[in-house]
């Protein structure tokens, strides 16, 4: 019995011990710039709908962050997965891109912010769709392309080399056996390669989408921003409101936590059957 209340209990114990290392700590700096205390932090959190330094509320800021992971991050997995799957079936195209693809790899997303500047400006969905007023120009305004481009280039590198381990690593047999069943090549993408290889893409996404909102923060530090979760810590920084920056940090990482729970819940019920037939 007391084992596993211990067991019940052991998750709750860290986060316990640093809410009392944070108390403690706080009330010997004795300096809310340094180290505010947790109740003041606390209270901006219970009350995420209301506005901060003119800087709109932690859920507004959020909102606009996620939209804008949402778009990067999808643009990235739209051109990632075929790709992956391709280089991953054919020998061929992967002696093609791999050298090349492989330059760019290690290059953090953050290198690329001068040259994307010069290529984008502030230019926003606005810009592209020709809106020009009202709340539906404020929100395309907020997208830049620029903000874009380096979300989805942080995410795009995991999902495609998860994408191609996961092709290249499927049994020739299934392969085969569907051939031989009388499989067109269609037929063995779509009902054998791809459900086949569907666990590591889903792991490849579930990196790429922790990766995307880690540049989120980065991205929004570019000009043109005015909102978001990250500009809104850079601004609270610049005015010394620490509270602020530290619920905005807590508020991505709730986010993040929550968006990588839901792809592993994804994967758990989904592919159970993949890692039972693994020894």
């Amino acid at each position: 019995m007391k084992k596993n209340a211990f067991s019940l209990s052991l998750p709750f114990l860290a986060p316990a011990l640093f809410a009392l290392a944070w108390v403690v700590f706080s009330q010997r700096v004795a300096n809310q710039v340094i180290l505010p205390g947790m109740d003041q932090v606390a209270k901006l959190l219970a009350h995420p709908t209301h506005d901060l330094i003119s800087m709109g509320s932690l859920t507004g800021n959020v909102l606009v962050s996620l939209t804008r992971v949402a778009i990067g991050y999808t643009v990235a997995a739209v051109i990632a997965i075929p790709l992956g799957i391709v280089m991953g079936y054919y020998a061929t195209v992967f002696r093609f891109f791999n050298g090349f693809l492989n330059l760019f790899r290690p290059i953090p997303p953050l290198a690329w912010v001068p040259l994307v500047m010069a290529w984008f400006g502030v230019s926003s969905l606005a810009t592209l769709t020709g809106v020009e007023m009202g709340q539906l120009f404020v929100t395309l305004n907020n997208i830049t392309f620029a903000m874009l481009f380096i979300i989805a280039i942080g995410a795009f590198f995991p999902i495609l080399t998860a994408t191609i381990h996961g092709v290249r690593h499927v049994s020739p047999t299934l392969i085969d056996s569907a051939r031989v069943l009388g499989a067109s090549e269609a037929q063995v993408f779509t009902r054998v390669l791809v459900p086949a290889a569907m666990p590591a893409i889903i792991t490849g996404m579930r990196i790429g989408l922790g990766i995307a909102w880690m540049c989120l923060v980065s991205a929004e530090m570019l000009p043109g921003s005015l909102s978001g979760i990250g500009y809104m810590i850079t601004h609270a920084f610049t005015l010394a409101a620490t509270d602020i920056v530290i619920a905005g940090m807590v508020s991505i990482g709730v986010v993040g936590a929550l968006m990588d729970m839901i792809f592993h819940r994804i994967e758990k019920k989904k592919f159970s059957w993949q890692r039972q037939s693994n020894p």
